[in-house]
């Protein structure tokens, strides 16, 4: 599980967007709109799915742990 993340207009930091879910049931979902509070710069972003991206810790472990074979 990761968490669904945004990219903030004035920051460009990666912002969450409080929805749990997995990259796999994400790319399956239907296309969307939505609103996110930003922590950062306090303002409401809105964003589509096609704009979000899946964080999921456990892939970012795996993917750091595959680099270091090499």
């Amino acid at each position: 599980m990761g968490m669904v993340m945004v990219k903030c207009p004035q920051t460009g930091q990666a912002i969450p967007t409080g929805i749990k879910t997995d990259r796999e049931s994400f790319r399956q979902s239907p296309v969307f709109f939505a609103r996110t509070r930003c922590l950062i710069c306090h303002t409401d972003h809105s964003w589509f799915a096609r704009e979000a991206w899946v964080d999921e810790p456990s892939a970012r472990a795996l993917h750091r742990g595959a680099g270091s074979l090499a």
